[in-house]
């Protein structure tokens, strides 16, 4: 931000204020220190985002909440600041769309940038509940669970997994509702055998 000086002219006293930046600050910071690192946000949005035809959005969907925190204050590292930006807004447009692929959620992490890392226990945590989902995946039926992996993991449509499956839509709805369900109680610690009916 930048930080204005005002001296009191009786007391000798000197009084510091924030001020906004103004448009014409932030274009010029846009210009000097964003732009040049677009080829290195192409690739992070290629790299991370499974739908190439979104890209040319994302970017600037970026770009746009990228100069509305500038105009609260300049980041003192500008790549780590475009590409943390760019992580968060990949994460929320994955959250609104309700498919988050496991791949895509690993390689969020390969930004090679400083950043909060979680605590040991969260990462402890984190391991422990995707081993517990790969056991249960494990467990289930060939069938449902190839209907889990391509519809949750790989995001594919019910269309999409029946052709994949050569199997009808309806089956393929019977075969991920009974999967989720196993994996539900299974991941619940339930104890429920997945080769019982439910």
């Amino acid at each position: 931000m930048a930080e204005l000086t005002d001296t009191d002219r009786e007391g000798g006293e000197s009084r510091s204020f924030r001020a906004e930046l103004s448009v014409a600050d932030v274009h010029g910071w846009f210009v000097r220190e964003v732009l040049p690192l677009e080829p290195i946000l192409m690739q992070y949005l290629h790299h991370n985002w499974r739908n190439k035809s979104d890209l040319g959005d994302l970017r600037q969907d970026i770009y746009v909440r990228v100069c509305e925190a500038a105009q609260k204050g300049l980041p003192e590292n500008t790549k780590a600041f475009l590409l943390t930006s760019a992580r968060n807004y990949l994460i929320n447009r994955m959250h609104r769309e309700r498919v988050v692929s496991i791949e895509t959620a690993a390689n969020l992490d390969d930004l090679g940038i400083a950043m909060d890392e979680p605590g040991a226990d969260r990462v402890v945590i984190a391991r422990e509940e995707l081993r517990r989902l790969q056991i249960a995946l494990d467990d289930l039926p060939d069938r449902p669970r190839e209907a889990v992996v391509l519809g949750r993991i790989e995001g594919l449509s019910r269309r999409e997994i029946a052709e994949r499956m050569g199997i009808s839509e309806s089956t393929v709805r019977q075969h991920l509702m009974y999967g989720m369900r196993v994996l539900a109680d299974l991941l619940s610690d339930d104890g429920h055998d997945p080769g019982k009916s439910l």
